[in-house]
């Protein structure tokens, strides 16, 4: 495993530069293409493991992905008869998006689809997604509730579900699968999670209902490929903010971030804490707005972070708790448990801010944190990124604020979401070194 040693800067950091292409989207543009007739060209397609797993995925289901350079592929639709004429075995790596995505699609294919991971995918909840897909029709099995799942497809109905737990994911998994049953499928959440499922469904010619909570669509409706420009991802871009707000002396702007406003969750909480983020050069391609980001450094001050606001936020939380060990005053985040069957148990993870001096209180679904008023953290600390991508991030950008700098372990594990993220950071003037 890579050990990479990051330390406070000689100076302010500094710089113009772009993030990957955003990865729920990239997701959903290969899946939407895979369904879609005809070719849809995607660009900016991030390189991460998590989207690699998703482009293996549909090519298994018989979809044609051809790589043209510089984040351009182009995929040949299969229509309605994708993932038919199987079994098909598709490995999902560590991606949890491809698979609950591609359990809705093999929910209405007339296949066998076996879906499987890695270890850490491997303890990740999937009772959520089978059981609205068993309800539809679809035989779904899983081990004890997790991977591997087995989904043998047919003739779907559409159903009415109300989702337990906010999940962007289960949600599109269901809508997908709608798209080949019978009738309608509604989809009600208990509070608003990203809608970037619904909106590609609409640029790409399928008429999608919205009233308050609930979302629907008719079954039966066919997708025109077309041009999908992808935005910089929000969730990497927030590292980089993060990180130009607690450096002293901070100047830094990203180009063309997704804004999507089931997204900027953590870019409110931010500004609560006194953030000075600039939203500058607003756009719109293909439903899905875009703006350059500048990030400038200031104090901040402590904040509660209340559970509905939780699903707009919930790849932040890791680099918001790193935000909090800075602030002035006690930081609470409430109803946080889903934090703990991500990637890694991501409260257990974040709790290594003790190690750098940071004090703080979690229980199951809570964290509370004592920020040190800008005052810099204890370094010399080793930290286990255990795998996870966001932990590597968040303790990186930790150490630019450590005296001596702190050590991330299994620092690759940035690569799944932010491949170059340890480069972007020395070129912004941090110091980063591989031990």
């Amino acid at each position: 495993m890579a050990v990479v040693h990051v330390a406070p800067p000689a100076a302010g950091l500094a710089g113009t530069l772009s993030v990957p292409g955003d990865k729920s989207i990239a997701h959903r543009a290969l899946v939407l293409g895979a369904l879609a007739d005809g070719t849809t060209t995607v660009r900016g397609l991030p390189s991460g493991g998590d989207v690699r797993s998703t482009r293996g995925a549909v090519r298994v289901l018989g979809a044609r992905v051809d790589d043209a350079g510089d984040g351009v592929v182009t995929i040949g639709g299969a229509g309605p008869a994708l993932g038919n004429g199987g079994p098909h075995a598709v490995d999902c790596g560590n991606s949890g998006t491809t698979m609950r995505l591609v359990a809705g699609l093999a929910a209405s294919a007339s296949a066998e689809t076996t879906l499987d991971g890695d270890a850490s995918l491997r303890r990740r909840p999937m009772e959520r997604v089978a059981a609205p897909l068993r309800a539809m029709g679809a035989t779904v099995d899983t081990t004890a509730g997790h991977a591997p799942l087995r989904v043998n497809g047919g003739a779907l109905r559409g159903i009415e579900w109300t989702l337990p737990v906010a999940s962007a994911q289960v949600k599109s998994a269901v809508l997908l699968a709608g798209l080949r049953a019978r009738g309608a499928t509604r989809v009600r959440e208990p509070l608003a999670s990203r809608d970037h499922t619904e909106r590609m469904l609409g640029y790409l010619g399928v008429a999608v209902g919205r009233a308050g909570d609930v979302v629907e669509i008719d079954g039966g409706q066919r997708l025109r490929g077309r041009e999908i420009v992808l935005p910089g991802d929000l969730s990497s871009a927030a590292f980089l903010v993060v990180a130009a707000l607690l450096v002293p002396g901070s100047d830094v702007a990203l180009r063309d971030v997704g804004i999507n406003p089931t997204r900027t969750g953590a870019l409110a909480i931010l500004r609560r804490m006194g953030a000075d983020v600039e939203t500058r050069d607003a756009s719109e391609i293909g439903g899905e707005p875009r703006a350059t980001l500048r990030a400038r450094a200031g104090k901040l001050r402590a904040t509660a972070v209340g559970a509905d606001e939780i699903p707009g936020a919930i790849d932040e939380l890791p680099i918001l708790c790193v935000a909090a060990a800075l602030a002035d005053g006690e930081t609470t985040i409430s109803g946080a448990g889903e934090l703990r069957v991500k990637e890694s148990d991501r409260i257990a993870a974040i709790e290594q801010l003790r190690a750098l001096g940071v004090a703080m209180r979690t229980t199951a679904d809570t964290i509370a944190i004592t920020g040190t008023a800008g005052r810099p953290l204890r370094g010399g600390a080793r930290i286990d990124a255990h795998g996870d991508h966001r932990i590597a991030m968040a303790f990186a950008v930790a150490g630019l604020v450590a005296d001596g700098g702190v050590e991330v372990v299994d620092a690759e594990s940035a690569d799944v979401s932010f491949p170059g993220f340890f480069r972007l950071l020395a070129d912004l003037g941090a110091r980063v070194t591989s031990r």
